[in-house]
């Protein structure tokens, strides 16, 4: 079969086109191994094909063959949801090389852009078009706008602009049977069935193969500002997003939320960020303010904020940022916790959503909790308080060995995390996915019903579970 399945894709790519480790020069780690390096598969093949022809002629020759297929973008996943598994039978399909921004419609404020663009290209893009395409990650140097769709990635100005489901108006997706579905068509308003668009969105490559998509597009704002403050209480955190959606309206277009131990490792591992205002409290908050009108509008609009928040106690300090220098850097120290968490030692990853109004008494119950299970835990809290996602990550004591901690308290930890996730109505994935890592936790969490139809959609459109099997759903 396998003799077979790689001719057949020889010819669907050309063979230079498909690597396998029979090639002694070939070296398929960066397609094989996650990006926390979690887990490391080995696969059939890699192929890279180069337009969505390409795509569905391998998705054909895998199902006539019945092997199973990986899609993958920038491979920047934090749940294994893009490798392959350890058999050596499954066949990665990298859409890398599909990188073209086909068509750009400035009335219609949307660009039509295959999977494999880079994030920051399609930002850049944009920009150097007049326009703003706000999807903004941490990852968005490498990981792949097909990958972003897939997920359904979030980011820092979901507050303001969604998700990405929310910045996308079409799709073109190859089926699991090889078929081509084009729904490019870029319409806001569209009542003729079912919203098959938004079925394949954040489905992670296990119902088809997203090729190409059309996006949302926006205006550049006149002005972005950005201001680092710090806050006594995350209640006090959580009246301060309150305040700014009545000073700033639609201008909020950010709102994180950074905990003290958090800060303190990207102090410690990156002492040349210089992190503001960290020490004396427990919280600090990052603010963005996107005004259409002038940076004097921003400047004054985020003064009366600031002035009105220290009145009432909810602010102790704050720094806005003079330069957009300055702006770039606070947001570096954000999106530096992460890195500075590697720097520490492996820690379990939590990318949990939570009612706004509850995030403060969730993270006091659940704080305590964790202590007394496991005297000595360190807890990296950060994340997207505007929108109620929180990275609640878990780092073992001081001292302790960070790999034999992850081995024998994660499964534990996770079940304390998800728990009280679930007492306080949230979700055990925000904007991460499910991937492989929750699939399992998945009917522990999910109303039985939606398990359900979720599983008659699987069987409908991959009814030979060939599509990215053990993801989303565990295999059956």
């Amino acid at each position: 079969m396998s003799v077979d399945l790689l001719t057949a894709l020889h010819q669907a790519v050309g063979p230079s086109q498909v690597l396998t480790h029979d090639d002694p020069d070939t070296d398929l780690s960066a397609w094989e191994q996650d990006w926390r390096k979690r887990a490391h598969g080995r696969a059939l093949a890699v192929v890279r094909p180069g337009n969505t022809a390409e795509v569905a002629a391998v998705v054909r020759a895998c199902a006539a063959a019945g092997a199973s297929l990986v899609p993958q973008g920038g491979n920047t996943g934090l749940v294994v949801g893009s490798v392959p598994d350890d058999t050596g039978t499954q066949v990665v399909l990298s859409l890398t090389r599909m990188n073209a921004v086909r068509h750009i419609d400035p009335a219609n404020l949307t660009f039509t852009v295959e999977a494999g663009c880079v994030l920051q290209s399609l930002q850049e893009t944009a920009e150097k078009a007049g326009f703003l395409f706000p999807l903004s990650l941490a990852a968005e140097g490498s990981c792949t706008i097909g990958g972003n769709l897939a997920t359904n990635a979030g980011g820092t100005q979901v507050l303001r602009y969604g998700n990405a489901r929310e910045l996308c108006l079409g799709l073109e997706v190859v089926t699991a049977q090889g078929a081509v579905w084009n729904g490019l068509s870029g319409l806001r308003k569209d009542n003729t069935g079912y919203d098959l668009r938004d079925l394949f969105i954040g489905s992670e490559g296990s119902l088809g193969v997203i090729t190409a998509a059309t996006l949302k597009l926006y205006p550049l704002p006149a002005a972005q500002l950005t201001a680092w403050a710090a806050v006594p209480t995350l209640d006090a955190a959580v009246a301060l997003l309150g305040l700014a959606q009545q000073h700033l309206g639609a201008g909020l277009t950010g709102f994180e939320v950074m905990g003290q131990f958090a800060l303190s490792i990207v102090d410690k591992h990156f002492p040349a960020l210089r992190v503001p205002l960290w020490q004396d409290t427990p919280y600090c908050v990052l603010l963005e303010n996107s005004d259409n009108e002038s940076e004097e509008h921003a400047r004054a609009q985020f003064e009366r904020l600031l002035e009105t928040a220290f009145e009432q106690g909810l602010v102790s300090d704050a720094v806005v940022a003079e330069s957009l220098a300055q702006a770039h850097g606070l947001w570096h120290i954000r999106e530096s916790i992460p890195l500075a968490q590697a720097e520490e030692g492996l820690n379990i990853k939590h990318d949990i959503s939570i009612p706004v109004s509850r995030i403060p008494a969730f993270c006091a119950e659940t704080d305590a909790l964790l202590q007394r299970e496991i005297p000595g835990v360190r807890l990296v809290n950060f994340g997207h308080l505007g929108d109620g996602n929180l990275h609640y990550n878990v780092q073992a004591p001081a001292g302790e060995d960070a790999k034999k901690f992850l081995n024998l308290q994660e499964s534990r930890v996770n079940d304390l995390v998800f728990g009280a996730v679930a007492r306080y109505d949230g979700s055990i994935s925000a904007e991460h996915g499910v991937g492989s890592l929750k699939a399992d936790h998945l009917p522990h969490y999910k109303d039985p019903v939606a398990l359900g139809l979720m599983r008659s959609i699987k069987q409908a459109l991959d009814p030979h579970n060939l599509m990215n099997p053990g993801r989303v759903l565990s295999r059956p």
